[in-house]
């Protein structure tokens, strides 16, 4: 059942089923306490999701796949990198290690290849962070007043929403399909009628979609955001990800003022918690004092492994790229194959499929997933109040088994979907990446 779904009152329902109105009202009850339900009194109940799971599911067992992160397995450079950082440290070991702006050849080497994808860069514009999202959620401590309104793509990542909801932003949610990318007209209406103190944008193979923003829009999007006083964040975490060929585009900043998040989480590997803000020196200067709140610096030996992995970093991406080519091409093939009525978009870079269902069951597939030994997050997960229902995300940036093996459980679950039962399960997972 959709979200939203208006349920009959309980006299009624009861009467429909030929049972007690006692029995009904438990069941909404046990329904409203599991966040599945809300009821307004003279309003009736509607189908919600919880905010939080009643049991989380933030455990994924050794025995289950995992097809809730997009991330790639490690790049096989990161072993031999560690080793030549390991044998690097002792020359950092007679200072503190407390550092909020990050290892100044580090820094100088990210503005050195944000200067050669042209957008012109200085060490001191640059912030070493523990990840994109650490990024993210340091930005919007800094730049959010509670109360203050925030423009999202919707779908979009689900932490940053996250992140953005816990500095108290309310969110102002723009469409973005796979078809036609981000609704233009809405976007510039919410930046001029609005006017949100902040905006998070993922215009380069945008996570979950796989779209990417016009270069006109770019233009408009940053003029009017400067005009309306706007501070816009601009993740590039898939920016360097594209493997069809397609000509690189410019970081978005390059267009206009705009702060910029970047890691190598998607890149390189998620374990190497490591990522980057780019933006004016005066902002990085203003982060690193709010910065000093919540952590003292980013771990030296990991930005010493990711220092040694950027001077071959055009050669270790054009590999990434490649393996990526072959994942989707795999991935579409299968999905054609074992569930030709879904909906496969054809993406040109990223590491994931939004993929359309047909009906409203993303959540409920999600459940029979679990069963076939899959773990697997529902499109609402990645949307506001509830919404994308009828799609969800499957990633081709793991290796062709478990690709192979997680859309075979899809397949089983599909077939089970119409017969689930009514009691609801807990269904979403505490990290999604």
């Amino acid at each position: 059942m959709a979200t939203g779904t208006r349920l009959p009152a309980e006299r009624e329902l009861a009467a429909q089923l030929g049972i007690s109105r006692t029995t009904v009202t438990a069941a909404y009850a046990e329904l409203r306490d599991a966040g599945y339900l809300q009821s307004v009194r003279g309003s009736g109940s509607v189908v919600t999701l919880p905010l939080r799971p009643t049991a989380p599911l933030d455990l994924v067992l050794p025995e289950f796949l995992d097809f809730s992160k997009a991330t790639m397995p490690a790049a096989p450079e990161i072993a031999a990198a560690s080793l030549a950082a390991a044998q690097a440290l002792p020359r950092y070991l007679g200072e503190s290690g407390f550092d909020p702006f990050g290892l100044p050849e580090l820094r100088d080497a990210i503005a050195q290849r944000y200067t050669n994808r042209g957008l012109p860069t200085t060490a001191d514009q640059v912030m070493v962070t523990l990840g994109a999202l650490h990024g993210i959620s340091l930005i919007a401590r800094t730049f959010v007043s509670r109360g203050d309104r925030a423009v999202v793509e919707n779908p979009t990542y689900p932490h940053a929403l996250d992140a953005l909801r816990s500095a108290g932003a309310r969110l102002v949610p723009v469409s973005v399909t796979t078809a036609d990318g981000w609704d233009e007209g809405a976007l510039e209406q919410v930046l001029q009628r609005t006017s949100p103190s902040l905006g998070y944008l993922m215009p380069d193979f945008h996570n979950p979609t796989g779209a990417s923003m016009s270069i006109g829009l770019r233009e408009r999007v940053i003029a009017l955001a400067e005009s309306q006083g706007t501070t816009l964040i601009a993740d590039e975490t898939m920016a360097e990800l594209g493997f069809d060929g397609d000509e690189p585009r410019l970081p978005f900043a390059a267009h206009g003022i705009a702060i910029t998040v970047g890691s190598v989480g998607k890149t390189l590997w998620g374990g190497v918690r490591l990522g980057w803000i780019r933006a004016d020196r005066s902002v990085i200067q203003r982060l690193a004092r709010a910065r000093n709140a919540g952590d003292l610096g980013t771990p030296i030996l990991e930005q010493l492994v990711v220092l040694e992995l950027l001077r071959d970093f055009d050669e270790i991406l054009a590999s990434r790229r490649a393996y990526l080519r072959a994942g989707r091409d795999r991935l579409a093939a299968l999905l054609a194959d074992r569930l030709p009525q879904w909906q496969v978009p054809q993406v040109r870079g990223g590491l994931t499929l939004w993929v359309g269902l047909g009906e409203p069951v993303s959540s409920q597939l999600a459940i029979a997933a679990r069963n076939e030994g899959l773990v697997i997050a529902a499109g609402p997960r990645f949307g506001l109040d509830g919404a994308f229902e009828r799609f969800i995300r499957i990633p081709f940036s793991l290796s062709a088994e478990h690709t192979i093996n997680g859309v075979d459980a899809l397949a089983t679950a599909w077939a089970t979907v119409g017969r689930l039962p009514a009691r609801v399960q807990e269904l979403e997972i505490a990290s999604v990446a």
